[in-house]
């Protein structure tokens, strides 16, 4: 509850508890045991950082978040939560201005982003790479960039790892070796990140993060929130896409220092996601963003069941913090327990080990930072109850809160624009074209040699017919004159014996 220019957030004892709004970039840890009032924590922080005009995003894993839209529900229970808090003239139930987002485009504004954008080391997270897998990703996105083909969603990625793989013997010496198996195994991943919602995430119009720092028209942080009931499914996606948040306000947001109050505030729910099974590199990265992002005036609050679950490195730069009950059974959730006791500045008149066994639903061991920056000492304190609903929204104000954004019609249809996917394959299709050209002209021009040579042949075959031709008629001519002189001959001989005879009957007489 935003009062007298700070969040209002517990009350100890009568003491009124606040969050400063200038320290409250600061970042901040909510931990404690399911059904202990961390979501309800969550709400109430956000309430009040809008009511200042700081926009606020939040996940919003089991869909009772989605209550901030409309106005709490007065009951017995929450007179008495009233009257205990002193809050009789000042509260109200209200609903608090929403914008509802969805990467499956089904509770809220789809949202997408390029694969180009999320980068190779956190597009290696999501892919679950070995470390030389993740370096052949970073081959393939620079082959990308020097190229100009644009990596917008997975069939770029799935054309670029071809193009890589099929120029791996041309690329080796400016971008290094490149085997078939490393990219195999990569095309699989995607196989698999297809299955659980990657073809929808990755694309455009890609989700601008300036759409996430809006204020109402009365000067509200806009609550962004982020449906994951489903998405908390595939745990790589949802710590993924967190983490590329916070990149991305890293790298567009000025540097503002220490501002009077945050220029927006993220809660990640289920935060040990963020961090389970998390290679060094991009832990390393996490740490690094959480320590530089402050002096963007943007502050982190992770929410999740134990101070363990977070990274002692991250956890050292979460400055206020909320510890709800924790029940601890075993040695490793006594062990727990002690963590979180010590994670506090002591006072002296609480024993913070013992309280945590023994808090209830609603109450919670909190320490802020004071005016100086310096960790308030720890105090048992009760939770105020949120303004807005505690239960989820109903869906007909889901509905009706969509239809009036702006940003749904801007999001709601999917764009596939022209990137590495089309080039490639218009590369491909005219080396294609090329090499059918070049065939079909060496086709045409072999069987023009062809043609050449069966008319040449058959020429020759024409020319010796006819030479057989006139040879042999040659021979019957020759044939025919000597027949004829034969017969000649046998003429004149039978003429010339008669003839003969009749002049030697003449000559002799009768004596013939």
């Amino acid at each position: 509850m935003y009062s007298d220019a700070k969040a209002y957030v517990a009350n100890a004892q009568g003491k009124k508890i606040y969050l400063l709004p200038r320290m409250a970039n600061r970042h901040g840890l909510i931990t404690g045991a399911t059904g202990t009032g961390k979501t309800v924590t969550m709400k109430v922080l956000a309430e009040s950082f809008s009511d200042m005009g700081v926009p606020v995003f939040l996940a919003d894993v089991k869909g009772d978040v989605s209550g901030l839209a409309e106005p709490g529900l007065d009951s017995e229970g929450m007179q008495k939560r009233i009257d205990r808090f002193d809050l009789r003239e000042c509260w109200s139930y209200r609903p608090y201005p929403v914008a509802f987002w969805d990467i499956f485009g089904e509770k809220g504004i789809p949202v997408r982003i390029k694969v180009s954008d999320m980068g190779p080391l956190m597009f290696s997270r999501l892919l679950g790479l070995t470390e030389v897998q993740t370096g052949i990703l970073h081959i393939v996105y620079r082959v990308a960039d020097d190229n100009g083909l644009e990596l917008i969603d997975l069939k770029d990625l799935r054309a670029m790892l071809t193009y890589v793989n099929d120029n791996r013997a041309s690329l080796v010496t400016t971008y290094g070796n490149v085997t078939p198996q490393s990219i195999g195994a990569i095309q699989r991943s995607l196989l698999r990140l297809e299955d659980e919602g990657g073809s929808i995430f990755f694309g455009e119009p890609s989700i601008s993060i300036e759409d996430l720092l809006r204020v109402d028209e009365d000067g509200r942080g806009m609550l962004n929130i982020l449906d994951s009931t489903k998405l908390i499914r595939s745990p790589l996606i949802y710590s993924t896409f967190l983490i590329w948040l916070v990149s991305e306000l890293f790298e567009r947001l000025p540097e503002v220092g220490d501002p009077e109050k945050p220029k927006a505030v993220f809660f990640f729910d289920e935060a040990h996601l963020l961090f389970q099974n998390a290679p060094k590199a991009f832990l390393e990265k996490i740490t690094q963003l959480v320590k530089l992002i402050r002096s963007k005036g943007v502050g982190i609050y992770f929410v999740s069941q134990s101070p363990s679950d977070v990274p002692g490195d991250v956890l050292a730069q979460l400055s206020n913090r909320i510890q709800h009950g924790l029940r601890a059974y075993t040695p490793a959730e006594m062990k727990a327990v002690k963590a979180a006791a010590n994670s506090f500045r002591v006072n002296p008149d609480l024993d913070t080990e013992k309280e945590i066994l023994s808090l209830g639903t609603g109450e919670a061991l909190v320490s802020f930072l004071d005016e100086k920056g310096i960790p308030a000492m720890v105090e048992r304190a009760n939770i105020l109850p949120p303004q807005s609903l505690m239960a989820p929204a109903r869906e007909e104000t889901r509905q009706s809160i969509l239809q009036y954004d702006p940003l749904f019609a801007v999001y709601q249809e999917a764009v596939d624009n022209y990137s590495a996917y089309e080039k490639l394959k218009e590369e491909a299709d005219a080396k294609l074209q090329a090499e059918l050209a070049q065939a079909e002209q060496k086709a045409a021009e072999k069987q023009a040699a062809e043609e050449k040579k069966a008319a040449a042949q058959k020429e020759a075959e024409e020319k010796k017919a006819a030479a057989a031709k006139k040879k042999q008629q040659s021979k019957a001519g020759k044939a025919a004159k000597k027949v004829a002189k034969t017969a000649a001959n046998s003429i004149l001989s039978k003429i010339g014996r008669k003839l003969g005879k009749a002049i030697a009957r003449g000559i002799f007489g009768n004596w013939l």
